[in-house]
């Protein structure tokens, strides 16, 4: 490799951040939240990950600054920085939105949808049956967005599907899992998921799969609400 060649690369490290230990620091703990290994109300004591990661504990602050704004950790008075839990009225206005266009997304994209990706959804509704044996809620989490994902994307229209994913980026935002605060969810969902797919194999009609695929969102959100002590959401 040329000299420049190797500067220009160099260069392009730089600008996205490779090398500075504030994104390495925030690489690490974000993967860490995400991943459950630090569960929601976990301390993040600055001088502990500092001295843990080999970094000063001004990167680690900054990392922890950049985690704040996206909402995956908050500041608690006289306790400092801490991982943040799902904030229930954010998660219950995505939650009903996404119930109202993701069902229809879905019943917009089930006549495209192909016999090779219908066997893929039903295979990782298997995988997600599998996990329930040794319930990892993070696994779990992983396989449904995976799903939902296949049956929604050949929907027809652009402006429906940018919400569906906006939608599902501000939960990814919000928490790795849902089903870590309700697992017992996670076997009904799996039957809901088979029951959704009988629908689409058979080309049910459109109103059909979006009533289903609404009502199937609506019960994850129903079982959060209900373990928060929470009246059902009328959607």
């Amino acid at each position: 490799m040329s000299a420049a060649a190797n500067s220009a690369g160099q260069a392009s490290s730089t600008a996205t951040g490779t090398g500075s230990k504030s994104e390495q620091a925030y690489e690490q703990l974000k993967d860490r939240i995400l991943g459950g290994e630090m569960s929601p109300g976990y301390r993040l004591v600055l001088s502990s990950i500092a001295t843990e990661m080999g970094f000063s504990v001004v990167p680690v602050r900054e990392a922890i600054r950049r985690l704040e704004a996206e909402g995956l950790v908050h500041f608690v008075r006289n306790v400092g920085a801490t991982v943040a839990g799902i904030d229930p009225d954010l998660y219950l206005h995505t939650m009903q939105t996404l119930s109202i266009i993701e069902g229809a997304a879905t019943a917009l994209a089930a006549p495209d949808i192909s016999a090779e990706e219908l066997a893929q959804a039903r295979k990782l509704n298997t995988q997600m049956r599998e996990v329930l044996d040794n319930f990892d809620p993070v696994r779990f989490t992983a396989l449904n967005t995976e799903f939902h994902a296949l049956l929604y994307a050949r929907c027809p229209n652009p402006h429906i599907l940018d919400l569906v994913h906006r939608g599902w980026n501000r939960l990814g935002r919000m928490r790795s899992s849902v089903f870590r605060y309700v697992p017992d969810r996670a076997h009904a969902s799996v039957q809901e998921h088979e029951a959704l797919l009988d629908l689409i194999d058979a080309g049910a009609p459109a109103p059909d799969v979006e009533h289903a695929a609404r009502a199937h969102r609506t019960n994850t959100l129903n079982a959060f609400l209900a373990q928060n002590h929470q009246p059902p959401s009328p959607i």
